[in-house]
């Protein structure tokens, strides 16, 4: 694999964002009262302050078509001017159809044959996505795809659980892309993934598909519906191979990290994202963090760091990012755009 030769840089160009988070808020003092903690420890355990609880009629494609329409409204365009949409979000809202199908009606767009299809890569599926699209803009195949990641992770996880009923929060971001034009240095510079299925067991939910089930033992089923992660496991096998992928995704784009303006990584927890920092020996405001503020929301996590920093300024027209994140699998991404 790490003979393949380096592709050339995609002529991908972000022209609006646009985001939707839920109505309700859960401060981290309800988790600290629920399981009888002291004020601060959940905060201080998950680096997550609030997040957001999706209600039922907050469903992700109804998010998902919201921060679509946001980031219409930026661009000054209309939902017609959509010829694709891609959805990557982790957790589908129903097993068939697509996510994307039910965006795409959403946005009211039902009856327009607009191509809808999702990728699937968990929390690293906004990275894939954008691959997917810089290379269908780049053959001409589409003008403007709209990459749509809508997560609801409270709905699966298990309440009880200190490590992960507190990390996650719910929400959705989406990215109007086209292809950069003659004279517009926007580009997708590079991407990676790479993939360790012997870490499959790391983080999981092993119902919702075909290998569990439902009518076989309901109990079994029921039991194994929530969210499944080895916490510890996960962490020292994203940690051990980090550098050297992330040295080989500068090296494919032809850069260095000195050279990126800012560092957008996948909210996955606040060890996670204190080792990063220590790693590259980053100053914190190269490093964009949101997790406090929003918890782990899955796919829509990192795309949702990326959409602060272009909000705040702090990637400006023609700046350079680094996207970097892992992701069930065990798998980890990454991408160097140039916006």
């Amino acid at each position: 694999m790490s003979g393949l030769p380096a592709p050339a840089a995609l002529p991908l160009r972000i022209i609006a964002s646009g985001a939707c988070l839920p109505r309700l808020r859960v401060p981290s003092q309800q988790f600290d009262q629920r399981w009888n903690k002291p004020d601060g420890w959940v905060e201080r355990h998950s680096g997550v302050a609030s997040r957001g609880h999706a209600a039922a009629d907050e469903r992700a494609s109804w998010m998902g078509a919201q921060a679509a329409r946001q980031a219409l409204q930026q661009a000054g365009l209309a939902i017609t001017d959509i010829d694709c949409i891609i959805s990557a979000c982790g957790v589908m809202e129903q097993a068939i159809p697509c996510q994307a199908v039910l965006v795409q009606r959403a946005l009211g767009l039902g009856d327009s044959g607009v191509p809808s299809f999702d990728v699937n890569a968990t929390c690293l599926g906004f990275v894939v996505a954008l691959e997917m699209a810089g290379s269908l803009l780049a053959l001409g195949r589409y003008r403007r795809v709209l990459i749509v990641c809508s997560d609801i992770p409270s709905a699966g996880l298990d309440p009880d659980d200190p490590l992960t009923a507190p990390l996650f929060g719910d929400g959705a971001v989406a990215m109007l892309v086209e292809r950069a034009g003659d004279g517009q240095a926007s580009a997708l510079l590079a991407t990676r993934l790479r993939t360790y299925g012997d870490g499959a067991e790391l983080c999981q939910v092993p119902t919702c598909g075909t290998g569990m089930r439902l009518f076989d033992d309901v109990d079994a089923y029921r039991a194994a519906h929530h969210f499944q992660m080895q916490g510890k496991a996960l962490y020292r096998e994203a940690a051990r191979r980090l550098p050297g992928f992330l040295q080989d995704l500068l090296d494919c784009a032809g850069t260095s990290l000195a050279a990126c303006d800012v560092i957008v990584p996948h909210q996955a927890s606040g060890q996670a994202l204190d080792h990063l920092q220590r790693v590259l020996g980053l100053p914190p405001q190269r490093l964009v963090r949101i997790l406090r503020e929003h918890g782990n929301q899955l796919a829509a996590s990192l795309p949702m760091a990326l959409h602060q920093a272009l909000i705040d300024g702090r990637l400006p027209r023609g700046g350079q990012a680094l996207l970097i994140g892992t992701g069930a699998g065990l798998a980890l991404g990454g991408a160097v755009l140039r916006y």
